[in-house]
């Protein structure tokens, strides 16, 4: 990708998060938020998961 491609998807990028509403802009921010995967399960996988949530759980 050449520099002059990037700065342009970069402007348009911006240019399109400012034209949307304020509301809109803080929901897409909360629906990214809880789609994150947990911080166990990013770095070390299921079992550790699992662990934790059995303990929790209790």
């Amino acid at each position: 990708m050449k520099s002059n491609d990037y700065v342009k998807y970069i402007t348009q990028t911006v240019v399109k998060y400012i034209d949307q509403p304020k509301d809109e802009r803080k929901k897409y921010r909360i629906e990214k938020k809880n789609a994150k995967e947990p911080f166990l399960l990013k770095w070390f996988g299921i079992i550790p998961y699992a662990i934790y949530a059995l303990f929790k759980r209790k």
